[in-house]
């Protein structure tokens, strides 16, 4: 190998299933240079697992250019086809020491495609960012025949985090930073939230996921995650909690250790995520149109059945034929459409062309 044709890096060895790989420390400038991404030059048998999500560029783009000074990465990991050689620096740290890799060598990424993309596109915007650096963590791999499986191995044992664990992890984004102090200032959420799972089995001692109440307080503002609060907002979602909690009895029962969270799933839609969101959807219309009276609007959810037994008002709408709660944009509107009609607020043209639809549906199934 002609050492002026190469790239070296500073490098540490190591043996995985009797084979060496390598990690080294490499400057963000040199990431798009080294792995070039171009779908049409990789090989189908590799492109088809490695097609880039490119809505996810510009996310990981701007989480790089608005957290300059807390950003941070996992190693990329990467396949190399092409000759390479590593020289310890000593006899005695023989694991330590410099790759070297020919300029010719081909470089599939297995982990970390999107990062390499954003890291390129945050790099135009703010060249600064050149001089900082990523680890990399390099097999040799002759051919790139080893590559599928290393992919499907890296990714086999990967576990994603809950939403709920996000949120609960999350510093810098206002809505999250809001819902967890809202947690701690209400009683009833305080005791009753479960911070890490997404959904409650039916004996879980919650009522409550931390990821449900974080989703309601979204629709209660009609926001997204990431997107400024003001303080009335604030305001509005610590206020609003604490009236929706004393106006839904249910929930003082279950305060009062008179009922039990498990009870309460079974027989009422009131500790489900498509009841808290569909509150949310209802919770937004009175912030926007009733910004003095909400609180009598929200006070009189207190006198609305929410049992599952009442068929007439929540099957097709919080639940199916089976009993089965089922939550997805639809059906939470559905019945937030339910619960502003019960309120005495009127719905949006939307909200009334998907109380047609089903009204129609149910028409049909009779």
């Amino acid at each position: 190998m002609n050492m002026n044709f190469s790239y070296n890096f500073p490098a540490i060895k190591g043996v995985q299933a009797s084979k060496d790989f390598y990690t080294v420390i490499c400057p963000l400038r040199l990431i798009p240079k080294i792995f070039l991404f171009d779908e049409e030059e990789i090989p189908a048998e590799h492109r088809a697992q490695r097609l880039m999500n490119k809505s996810r560029i510009p996310e990981i783009t701007n989480y790089i250019l608005e957290n300059p000074k807390d950003y941070v990465f996992s190693s990329l990991t990467a396949s190399v086809d092409g000759e390479m050689s590593f020289h310890p620096y000593s006899e005695e740290f023989k694991d330590i020491g410099r790759l070297t890799i020919s300029l010719d060598s081909k470089f599939l990424i297995n982990d970390g495609q999107h990062r390499r993309a954003a890291i390129e596109e945050a790099l135009k915007i703010s060249p600064e960012l050149g001089d900082e650096s990523i680890s990399v963590v390099f097999f040799h791999d002759r051919g790139l025949l080893r590559s599928q499986q290393l992919f499907a191995d890296l990714n086999r044992h990967a576990v994603n985090t809950t939403s709920s664990i996000g949120i609960l992890y999350e510093h810098r984004d206002q809505l999250a930073l809001v819902t967890k102090n809202l947690i701690t200032e209400v009683p009833l959420l305080e005791r009753y939230t479960d911070k890490e799972k997404v959904s409650l089995s039916k004996n879980s001692p919650k009522l409550f996921a931390l990821n449900h109440i974080f989703n309601t307080n979204c629709r209660l503002l009609g926001k997204k995650k990431g997107e400024l609060i003001s303080d009335q907002e604030k305001q509005y979602i610590k206020e609003f909690w604490e009236i929706f909690c004393d106006s839904i009895l249910e929930w003082g029962l279950v305060l009062k250790k008179e009922m039990s969270p498990r009870e309460l799933r079974a027989t009422s839609i009131a500790a489900h995520g498509v009841f808290l969101e569909a509150v949310g959807i209802v919770g937004y219309s009175l912030f926007s149109k009733y910004p003095t009276q909400w609180k009598s609007y929200l006070k009189q959810l207190s006198n609305i059945d929410w049992s599952r037994d009442n068929k007439s008002d929540w099957l097709g709408r919080a639940y199916g034929p089976t009993g089965r709660i089922n939550k997805t944009n639809e059906t939470v509107q559905l019945t937030a459409n339910l619960i502003k009609v019960k309120l005495g607020l009127s719905l949006t043209d939307y909200e009334l062309q998907m109380e047609t639809r089903f009204m129609e549906g149910n028409r049909v199934g009779a």
